[in-house]
């Protein structure tokens, strides 16, 4: 047998063998698997449950205590942290603007206007800062004004509404 007829042969069964797994053993193995519910097949409350909970995390998420110090103001100035923190909190409440149709409208408001408070308090602290100052002195500013107004931390106050919701659907 010359080599070209050798490796013919050894072509076509290695084919035959790709052709025999395809068509018999892979059905098999794919029937063994256990299907997964997906989210389509859950209950209306436990997908109310599933978005109260990513809202609550979304809460957690855009406090600004939180985002200040997931976001160290090192080598920034005060206008590009403020851009950055304005734009995660904008980036985190896009990726969740889905989960209104699962919870309250009462819910969704607080969440809306926690993204809209927390905008504000950053702009107008901004604002308020002078050209030279860095992003550290802006997220100091924050925190300072975060200490002296209790009412400015929403966060804590919507996550326990939030709670509170979830909790009626159990």
């Amino acid at each position: 047998m010359d080599n070209t007829t050798l490796l013919s042969i050894v072509i076509g069964l290695v084919f035959v063998g790709i052709m025999v797994y395809m068509l018999f053993i892979q059905p098999k193995n794919s029937a063994k698997q256990v299907v997964q519910p997906s989210p389509s097949n859950q209950s209306p409350n436990g997908l109310q449950l599933q978005a109260y909970e990513r809202l609550t995390l979304l809460a957690d998420r855009i406090a600004l205590p939180n985002l200040i110090s997931r976001n160290s103001g090192e080598g920034l100035s005060a206008g590009e942290m403020q851009f950055l923190l304005t734009r995660l909190i904008r980036e985190e409440f896009d990726y969740n603007v889905t989960q209104q149709i699962y919870v309250s409208p009462e819910a969704w408001n607080a969440i809306r206007n926690l993204k809209e408070k927390n905008l504000l308090i950053i702009n107008q602290i901004g604002q308020m800062l002078p050209e030279n100052a860095s992003g550290t002195d802006l997220q100091k500013q924050l925190l300072q004004y975060l200490m002296n107004e209790p009412k400015a931390n929403l966060h804590e106050l919507v996550s326990e509404a939030l709670g509170f919701e979830a909790r009626k659907l159990l």
